[in-house]
């Protein structure tokens, strides 16, 4: 009995020791800031795809983005959501293998 109140107790001490690892996107004041449209790329975009994903429209070019995702910026179903609307973003980052990995975003 008393290893099992132990057990008990000490499974709530092991779940809140654990750290999330969040990456966190962060401004580099070196990095020329680009100007961009973001949305989700099947919904907005009219991109391939198998589910919903945060994409960014750079000029006439379209990638899916690597390092955030398309729910960290609220519901992508409400109506102002990704998946509802194409936002103005200022980001940093570059293209590898036609995808935008992402070092700074921001709404506009």
């Amino acid at each position: 009995m008393k290893k099992l109140i132990l057990l008990l107790l000490f499974i709530p001490l092991v779940s809140f020791g654990q750290e999330i690892n969040k990456k966190k996107l962060k401004f580099n004041p070196e990095i020329n800031l680009i100007k961009a449209e973001a949305s989700c790329g099947i919904c907005m975009l009219n991109m391939e795809g198998k589910e919903c994903e945060l994409a960014v429209k750079i000029k006439d070019s379209k990638y899916y983005v690597v390092g955030t995702g398309i729910d960290d910026y609220g519901d992508a179903h409400s109506e102002k959501g990704f998946c509802n609307a194409i936002r103005k973003v200022d980001i940093q980052g570059k293209v590898i293998e036609n995808k935008f990995h992402i070092t700074y975003f921001k709404l506009r």
